[in-house]
This record gives C-alpha cells, sequence and structure tokens, in this order.
C-alpha cells in the first residue's frame, strides 16, 4: 500500500520561500510510468494543480504558477519537494502530494493527508 506524507511549515511570510516535502512509503518514486504531483486547495476554492515530477526526473508545472515553482526529488530518501517562492497571502492553501498512474497521469489514486500552510506576515 503506497502512502504519501506530506511535511513543512504551517506558516511562511509573504515574499518567503514555502518548501514541503513528499514523503514516499510503500512504492518508490522512479518506478515506471508513475507520476508525483502537488496540489493545493486555498480556502473555499477547488483544488488546484502546481506540478508534477515523472519517474524519470522531468518536471511540469502549472502555466499560472510556473514562474515560482521547483519541484525536486531525492531518491535516496524516496521522496519529492515543492517550492513556492515569492509567496503572497493567495498561497495559503491545504497542499497535497499525490501519485498518479500508470494508466493515467490525470488520475490520482494516492493522495496524501494534506498540510495547512498559510501565508501571513
Amino acid at each position: 500500500q503506497v502512502q504519501l506524507q506530506e511535511s513543512g511549515p504551517g506558516l511562511v511570510k509573504p515574499s518567503q520561500t514555502l518548501s514541503l516535502a513528499c514523503a514516499v512509503s510503500g512504492g518508490s518514486i522512479t518506478t515506471d510510468y508513475y507520476y508525483w504531483s502537488w496540489i493545493r486547495q486555498p480556502p473555499g476554492k477547488g483544488l488546484e494543480w502546481i506540478g508534477v515530477i515523472t519517474f524519470g526526473g522531468s518536471t511540469y508545472y502549472s502555466p499560472s504558477l510556473k514562474s515560482r515553482t521547483s519541484i525536486s526529488r531525492d531518491t535516496s530518501k524516496n521522496q519529492f519537494t515543492l517550492q513556492l517562492s515569492s509567496v503572497t497571502p493567495e498561497d495559503t492553501a491545504v497542499y497535497y502530494c499525490a501519485r498518479a498512474g500508470p494508466a493515467s497521469i490525470t488520475r490520482y489514486a494516492y493522495w496524501g493527508q494534506g498540510t495547512q500552510v498559510t501565508v501571513s506576515s
């Protein structure tokens, strides 16, 4: 059974960089044809896809967030990370990591529990 667990600070100041990690157990992040995404849900709004890192290490980002987003991975720790720079209060959300694949790159079968991140001074 694959499990994902987000971790990181719950409070970030405006203009700083938000950094979150997603630890994966029960499966390797390098296994072929699986896709590891970050998704967020601002208060009162729907889910917003942030970006993905593939089994091969390629990354793709939402066009609206691309200039501020970086997703990387540490295969020795079997985890992947999100960095979102120059945050504003509009980046306040519950942040999730999730896995898709192999049959579909947009169907997420496994999710972390989510972590609340608040941007405030």
